[in-house]
């Protein structure tokens, strides 16, 4: 059985947990089944649901989506966002719906950057600061972090967390420098979280870069990715993205290094949905679908809902290198609701109907495009209902997994050993790669009305996940002044992954005031600047090194490592 990389082809959403629970599965996988699951990009801010048989649900972040199936590992690589408090948060909500090993099923790649309570209040520090321009972030201090060490060689890693002077070292410098910056971040104490972190590295095991590569050797793995493709940090719309690769490229790059390939899988519903500000072409307020898992956020901001749109979808294969298969979710919420295709879009005057990559790297061209998109409106056609046929031709790929309801007994479909269906010209760095300075949209009546028409065709060109957890969470600013007590409390609470990141909601709400009055410097992204090598590009400044175990300042029942309950 071959390798399967699992990435959302839309605004995330779209499903990729349910598809890694049924790949991970017995009815799934069969005999063969897939035992590891590979998270390689994002962090503790994604929120992929997963409902067994029997009603239980988790929301996965950090832990991979096969969990609910006995034996199934995970491994968090050097791109993954790592934060050992929603972990031990995660892994407490594992432990409560009837998966108490995920600890011991979990292994974590030493090279991977450590995500702290200070990125976040930074975080939200910037992103209060945006007022009604909100970028729509989840508050978790994920691009912060990416942010940190793209201006600093020495930001905390993994590795960090087994050498308690090294780690309070990056911890007092991280700390001071955003302090520097925005003003007072409060929080944690260093000691606090040196404390903690010193006994995640005991209770986890930290692993070289040549541990994958024996995982991958020995047996088939599913890759797990976060957000999607329309979100990607260099390809999404500007800048309401997120600041990792959400295409195939980590995944791809880890399995090279491994000597190894896979089969890409894209996921995307029958509709689309949106967490968020940003474009949005074919948004529909009057569709009501169910959502019981996705809601407003109070970070994120509404959870959208809207027709599929052939256009964008395009253009995420497109810019993704192609896809060998598709696994189409919702089909049960489809059948029930009135949905429309749009083909292409009226803007300007002009009818469009492909967004055209623009050059590697290159934000301007990004936010051009969002601009666009922002005032573009949709051109609709009545498809029928065959919606497996519909999302084939839009996406020139085969649906091989058609899902029907969230639980494994509601999805039909074999994945294939062999890719069959990515596109000539797609893969590879092909249509995604560098292109001439052309215009971001053109236009030619060449097409038939209503023609979608294949990247090429002669029609017009067009030349950042959920209501999450900690939205559900006891404002801790109320509850015990954001002190560090709190988490105590919310660890066995079912918000899960997201418990701590509302430790400092009181602070950076105070610090918006702040930064209403003009204190505040450089709170706007510098991703211009600054991004100019990725964070999966970003090397260690240093070496680490081993020290003696620190006892736990928080005694046991703050995050039980050591003991083993989670």
């Amino acid at each position: 059985m071959s390798h399967v990389i699992v990435a959302d082809l839309g605004y995330g959403d779209s499903g990729k947990g349910t598809v890694v629970d049924w790949l991970c599965s017995p009815l799934g996988g069969g005999p063969d089944r897939f035992r590891t699951v590979v998270r390689f990009n994002g962090g503790a801010q994604a929120g992929h649901n997963v409902v067994t048989a029997d009603g239980r649900h988790h929301t996965f972040a950090q832990f991979g989506s096969g969990s609910f199936t006995p034996g199934v590992r995970t491994h968090l690589s050097r791109f993954v966002l790592v934060d050992p408090l929603a972990l031990a948060a995660e892994a407490a909500h594992l432990d409560s719906v009837g998966v108490p090993d995920a600890l011991e099923r979990l292994t974590v790649d030493r090279d991977a950057l450590l995500a702290t309570p200070y990125h976040q209040a930074a975080n939200r520090v910037r992103e209060l600061a945006r007022g009604r321009d909100r970028h729509g972030s989840c508050g978790m201090g994920i691009g912060e972090t990416v942010r940190y060490a793209l201006d600093h060689a020495d930001a905390p890693r993994v590795a960090d967390c087994a050498a308690p002077r090294t780690l309070a070292r990056s911890l007092r410098r991280l700390r001071d420098r955003l302090a520097d910056e925005l003003g007072p971040l409060g929080g944690p104490e260093v000691a606090d979280l040196c404390g903690a972190y010193r006994a995640f590295a005991e209770r986890v095991p930290l692993v070289d870069a040549g541990y994958l590569g024996r995982v991958l050797r020995a047996g088939p793995a599913v890759f797990e990715g976060a957000q999607g493709v329309l979100l990607d940090e260099w390809r999404g719309f500007h800048p309401y993205t997120t600041w990792s690769t959400t295409t195939f490229a980590n995944a791809e790059t880890l399995l090279a290094e491994a000597g190894q390939a896979a089969i890409r899988l894209g996921v995307v519903r029958c509709y689309l949905t949106r967490h968020g500000p940003g474009p949005f072409v074919t948004e529909d307020p009057t569709l009501e679908f169910p959502e019981p898992h996705n809601r407003h956020g109070t970070w994120q901001g509404a959870f959208r809902t809207g027709h599929p749109d052939a256009v964008a979808l395009r253009y995420a294969v497109e810019v993704a290198g192609g896809v060998d298969a598709v696994a189409l979710t919702h089909l049960d919420a489809a059948a029930q609701h009135p949905l429309r295709v749009c083909r292409a879009y009226q803007a300007d005057g002009q009818r469009l109907s492909r967004i055209i990559p623009g050059p590697e790297r290159d934000l301007g061209w990004q936010e051009e495009l969002t601009t666009t998109l922002l005032s573009a409106r949709p051109v609709y056609d009545d498809p029928g209902r065959d919606w497996p046929g519909i999302f084939e031709e839009v996406l020139s790929a085969p649906v091989v997994l058609r899902s029907y309801g969230p639980t494994v007994a509601g999805k039909r479909g074999q994945v294939s050993e062999k890719p069959t269906g990515r596109q000539a010209g797609l893969h590879g760095r092909g249509a995604g790669g560098r292109r001439p300075r052309t215009p971001r949209w053109r236009s030619s009546s060449t097409a038939p009305p209503g023609s979608g028409g294949a990247p090429g065709a002669a029609d017009g060109r067009v030349g950042g996940t959920r209501g999450h957890l900690a939205d559900q969470l006891p404002d801790p600013a109320h509850a015990v002044g954001g002190r560090l007590g709190v988490v105590a409390e919310l660890l066995g609470h079912p918000g899960g992954a997201a418990a701590h990141a509302e430790l400092l909601h009181g602070q950076a709400d105070g610090l918006g005031h702040r930064v209403a009055g003009g204190r505040v410097r450089s709170l706007q992204p510098r991703r211009e600047q600054r991004r100019a090598t990725r964070v999966n590009h970003v090397q260690p400044g240093h070496s680490k090194t081993s020290a003696f175990p620190s006892p736990d300042p928080w005694g046991g029942p703050l995050i039980r490592w050591r003991s083993g309950t989670g």
